[in-house]
């Protein structure tokens, strides 16, 4: 345990003790299948972050974005997410290997609550699937079908706190390394931040589908 710290709350009564227990609008909103306010709510957003763990608890997130909608309803209780070309070390599919377990939240951009899907997820390559998922006529040589155990929708609080729709409030970058120059650093490579960068934006050019 991390020395620096002495008060670490090691119960749920603990924890219930500082943050209370939930409503039961709260508790009653958590649901095992999709609804319509649900289906509306995927059928908007562009853009999903999964969270996955390997066998032994390690833990990866991606991000998964695409024209609204892309995330396809199969039935109530299935969703279809169509695997872009990325950069190819696959965390996700490959913690599914060993723990087919997820979880996802979905933003819609100006929407202050987000949609919150627990379950677990194959991957699959039926063309029937993919053929459907195809954009610049370019189909996704994988999806991600995820069996639905539990969805909610998430009050806006942290949204509204953190002014994450509100340019106005987004903070200067300055200081934020690119991702070129972050590339050259952490990998300790011999090419030049503009070399890495000419060649992500080729990237971006050709292989974005």
């Amino acid at each position: 345990m991390d020395p620096r710290f002495a008060e670490v709350v090691t119960s749920e009564s603990e924890l219930r003790a500082l943050i209370g227990h939930p409503s039961e609008v709260v508790v009653k909103g958590r649901l095992d299948a999709l609804d319509d306010h649900c289906r509306a709510y995927i059928a908007k957003s562009p853009f999903v972050i999964v969270a996955s763990a390997d066998g032994a608890g390690g833990m990866n997130v991606s991000p998964k974005g695409d024209p609204p909608g892309f995330v396809r309803v199969l039935d109530d209780s299935t969703i279809a997410i169509p695997e872009r070309p990325g950069n190819r070390r696959a965390d996700t599919f490959s913690d599914l290997l060993q723990n087919p377990h997820v979880a996802l939240i979905f933003l819609i951009p100006g929407k202050q609550e987000t949609l919150r899907v627990s379950g677990t997820a194959i991957m699959v390559r039926d063309r029937w699937l993919c053929d459907r998922m195809a954009i610049a006529g370019k189909a996704p040589a994988l999806a991600l079908v995820v069996t639905i155990r539990e969805v909610s929708i998430h009050c806006a609080k942290c949204v509204i706190r953190s002014k994450l729709w509100d340019p106005g409030h987004w903070p200067d970058l300055a200081g934020v390394p690119s991702l070129a120059r972050a590339i050259v650093d952490q990998a300790r490579m011999t090419q030049t931040p503009e070399q890495v960068q000419a060649f992500i934006a080729k990237d971006h050019r050709e292989r974005l589908y």
